[in-house]
């Protein structure tokens, strides 16, 4: 891609603070570091930043038209995972590491951000940077839109980068992409006793390995086999020596699922098979059922502005459905949003230690969120 205002110099700054975020990653919430480097680059370029009450997280504004609201998306935090890269910029915290590419998601907004800057006085409206906490964990999207960042927004736009592809290729799709997501924890209660003795008690341990069983028959024999549905138990604890049966046992996992309908289907046959598998073994159980995000689901005329837009500078593929989720959902379930996937050039997938990304998605993104920006703009300015 060419353009007026990216020159080497720009590119190389831009890498050096990907660099940087990526040397000093923080867990969702505690992105404080962060959010006071992305506050000084903002204001070096002087861009006005926007008040929170929130601990984490920067918002600004570029435009001072009385045109429509666009706002573009990154998200700050890190996982507590160990690196295990070997790049010269590892992370210098031990067992956090962006290994998600959240650090050049910044990096790039923070380029489209200076592009759109030397633009200003030309925009028909106004841009929104929103630099979100804790994508991660704790719903940071639910506290930005509670935080009123949104507020007055016409679209958002963000972008998740994709192992398998080269940075020139962008995957993007109408409707739902990606998966909604449930987290479930139940804790089994029984009768302890002796090891020997199993009829003095009631054998948790038991009911919850028929339970681990019998919930796998939710996808293959209560949904619909195109329904997209994956029900993984992913933490199993009970007792903790060899000969005494506990009076309790423990599991949880995730659900996820693509339609809504299914959705409370699955929750539904859920409680079921839990509730009475429980009571056929003569334990009781207690359910804790958190309802996640929803999918993402990528309004279709903003799709096709911004295929449009890229038509000319970049290889278009259609975007790969997949159940892995994310916030960026909350804010579709508010207003008309597009979340696309840009490739990173490498193999191995994120929330793996050994995670790269390639420096040159940085640019790639940051022109991204530029033409994103003024061609969303442009648009609703002709409607």
């Amino acid at each position: 891609m060419t353009h007026t205002f990216v020159t080497d110099k720009l590119e190389k700054q831009l890498i050096s603070y990907r660099h940087w975020f990526h040397e000093y990653p923080e867990l969702a919430t505690q992105e404080f570091k962060t959010t006071k480097k992305i506050k000084e680059i903002l204001q070096s370029w002087n861009i006005r930043l926007l008040p929170t009450a929130l601990p984490t997280g920067v918002f600004a504004e570029i435009g001072t038209g009385s045109g429509p609201i666009v706002a573009l998306r990154a998200d700050l935090d890190g996982l507590p995972l160990q690196e295990a890269t070997g790049l010269t910029f590892s992370s210098k915290h031990p067992h956090v590491m962006h290994a998600c590419g959240h650090d050049t998601h910044i990096a790039a907004l923070l380029g489209g951000a200076f592009l759109l800057k030397q633009q200003e006085s030309k925009l028909p409206g106004r841009v929104r940077l929103i630099f979100q906490p804790a994508e991660e964990d704790k719903e940071g999207a639910l506290q930005v839109i509670a935080d009123g960042q949104i507020n007055g927004v016409s679209s958002i736009i963000g972008f998740y980068n994709n192992p398998n592809y080269s940075t020139t290729e962008f995957g993007i799709r109408a409707g739902v992409v990606s998966g909604a997501i449930d987290k479930f924890k139940v804790l089994l209660h029984g009768v302890g006793t002796h090891a020997s003795a199993p009829q003095n008690g009631s054998d948790p341990i038991v009911a919850l390995g028929a339970q681990i069983n019998a919930l796998q028959t939710i996808s293959s024999r209560n949904t619909d086999p195109f329904a997209a549905v994956v029900l993984s138990i992913t933490h199993v604890a009970a007792g903790n020596t060899w000969n005494i049966l506990p009076a309790e046992s423990f599991f949880e996992g995730t659900v996820r699922t693509a339609d809504p309908v299914v959705r409370t289907q699955v929750k539904k046959r859920f409680f079921e098979i839990v509730k009475y598998t429980a009571k056929a073994y003569g334990v009781t159980a207690e359910i804790d059922w958190y309802a996640g995000d929803p999918s993402v689901n990528n309004d279709p005329h903003l799709v096709s502005v911004l295929a449009k837009a890229l038509n000319n500078s970049a290889t278009i593929y259609p975007q790969e459905k997949r159940l892995g989720s994310d916030d960026f959902a909350c804010y579709q379930a508010k207003i008309p949003g597009v979340y696309i996937n840009i490739g990173n050039n490498e193999k191995i997938s994120a929330h793996n230690s050994q995670f790269l990304a390639d420096d040159k998605i940085v640019l790639q993104g940051a022109i991204f969120f530029e033409k994103a920006a003024l061609s969303v703009l442009a648009d609703s300015q002709q409607s």
